[in-house]
């Protein structure tokens, strides 16, 4: 099994799961994010005073998927989350040991 894990940025989260349901996943985590990356935060301007906001607002999606699926999963939330510009995020595959469903207590593929 493994795990596919992107971070994206929020006004693309919608976009990325109509993309995975259309794709045929099942479930998804989704959970609220903020770092920074190469762009090193962003410059704003409230009420006329310049501040630095050294982290940035992201939105980290989770899919635990057979082997074989995880790279057209990842190329699918790429294609849904790409806008172009910087700060457009990352998407990485990782191995799963095993999993366990806790109500019922199926194990690995069946845990999916």
């Amino acid at each position: 099994m493994k795990l596919v894990t992107a971070v994206v940025k929020p006004h693309k989260l919608d976009d990325v799961k109509e993309a995975l349901r259309a794709y045929g996943i099942k479930g998804m985590t989704i959970s609220e994010a903020s770092g920074f990356g190469r762009q090193g935060g962003k410059t704003e301007v409230y009420r006329g005073t310049e501040y630095t906001v050294d982290v940035v607002p992201k939105a980290r999606v989770e899919v635990l998927c057979e082997f074989e699926d995880a790279p057209d999963i990842a190329a699918v939330i790429a294609s849904a989350a790409r806008t172009g510009r910087i700060g457009d995020g990352k998407v990485w595959i990782t191995e799963v040991d095993s999993v366990l469903r806790i109500r019922t207590g199926e194990m690995n593929d069946s845990a999916l």
